[in-house]
């Protein structure tokens, strides 16, 4: 059994650096990814609020494409995950909506069209991804 260490009892296990702007994003495209049943070929994220204002700067892209990648929150490579959705022919792409105010602040809208042409809807809000 793994011993767990003070990080365990604290905090999530994750690459960051925030909670809701990247572990929280990424899980929201991780759920998204497994909504499914194809292969994905392509990616839109609509960000709101605060996510529309930080993503670049919080991570919130690359935890979102990581997501669709299916990684994890603890994974390194999110870090690099452009370059995975690159090598893997995964077309993505990210819009800011800063006009909508009626929303919770750390919403995306994500539209994944798979290879067959079919398009399954997902929105999602953060609260944090520990």
């Amino acid at each position: 059994m793994k011993e767990l260490t003070v990080f365990d009892i604290i905090g999530p296990n994750m690459i960051g650096p925030s909670s809701s702007h990247t572990a929280g994003a990424l899980r929201i495209a991780l759920l998204a990814r497994k909504m499914v049943k194809g292969s994905i070929r392509k990616a839109e994220f609509v960000l709101y609020g605060s996510f529309a204002r930080t993503y670049r700067g919080h991570g919130t892209d690359k935890a979102l494409v990581a997501g669709i990648l299916g990684f994890g929150t603890e994974d390194y490579r999110i870090r690099d995950s452009f370059e995975y959705a690159r090598k893997a022919g995964l077309e993505y792409r990210f819009i800011t909506n800063t006009e909508k105010k009626d929303i919770h602040p750390n919403t995306v809208a994500i539209t994944i069209t798979d290879t067959e042409g079919q398009t399954t809807v997902v929105v999602g809000e953060s609260i944090g991804g520990g």
